[in-house]
């Protein structure tokens, strides 16, 4: 969770808007991310989460607006200055994206030999040292197969880290997840926030686990395509003055009027 020291931005989104030639996805977005934060996006299906999250790591980009990451625009940057954001950043995607074809070992080193000038040795141990802090050391030699649902979740999570990133984006990390696995993943999530003061950016729609790691949240609505509410998670399920935005963090279907 977040200190003191590091309540600073280290990503702002600044008036955002992404559209698909005359679809407008999302208007006018703008929040700010505190260093050490764990900071959720939710909202409804087709509300634009993962759309906003591609914009945020430089797979997308939008009509307009910016997304400044530690002070550097990734929307606009390009060559070595695009290089220089993308190693700030790590990514754990939905589905894993783990190479079925090699050990989780392999999966690590490949990373780092790319990036990298480090020796074989040096490639190895750095892997074997992110894959012991998300509880997989015994697990380098496995193949993705070989892992349950749990496992190839952390070892996505192990590859995101491998190059020791300030931020870690998480697209629907629980997906999938039974609620034991879920809750492991989610206490992985707040000890990694804790012990390595890492910023944590995860799109969810996973109520449980967003109110066990948020700090804070922004909700997307898919009706007017922007932010309809901003803060920790609990307070605006209990106090936002938008029924709405109760009625989705409640869980509670829509009651139309004269109903009993």
């Amino acid at each position: 969770m977040m200190t003191e020291t590091q309540d600073r931005p280290i990503i702002r989104v600044q008036d955002v808007t992404v559209a698909y030639d005359d679809f407008v996805v999302l208007r006018d977005i703008n929040f700010e991310v505190q260093a050490g934060e764990v900071f959720v996006i939710l909202g409804g299906s087709g509300c634009g989460k993962s759309t906003l999250l591609k914009c945020m790591i430089g797979l997308h980009r939008p009509v307009r607006g910016r997304v400044l990451i530690d002070g550097m625009d990734i929307v606009t940057a390009e060559g070595v200055d695009l290089l220089a954001i993308l190693r700030t950043i790590g990514v754990m995607y939905q589905n894993g994206a783990l190479f079925g074809s090699m050990t989780l070992l392999e999966n690590l080193c490949l990373v780092l030999e790319e990036f990298t000038d480090l020796p074989r040795g040096a490639r190895e141990q750095v892997a074997r040292t992110k894959l012991q802090a998300v509880n997989l050391e015994g697990a380098e030699h496995k193949m993705p197969a070989e892992l349950s649902g749990g496992m190839r979740k952390r070892a996505a999570l192990a590859r995101a880290m491998v190059l020791d990133p300030k931020i870690l984006f998480l697209d629907e990390p629980s997906a999938g997840l039974d609620p034991i696995n879920s809750a492991q993943l989610d206490a992985l999530i707040l000890k990694l926030a804790r012990t390595l003061g890492m910023t944590f950016v995860i799109v969810t729609h996973e109520l449980p686990s967003i109110y066990t790691v948020a700090d804070r949240a922004i909700l997307l609505d898919t009706r007017t395509k922007t932010i309809v509410a901003t803060g920790k998670p609990s307070e605006l399920r209990d106090r936002s003055g938008d029924p709405w935005v109760r009625q989705f963090l409640n869980r509670r279907a829509e009651v139309s009027a004269g109903s009993t």
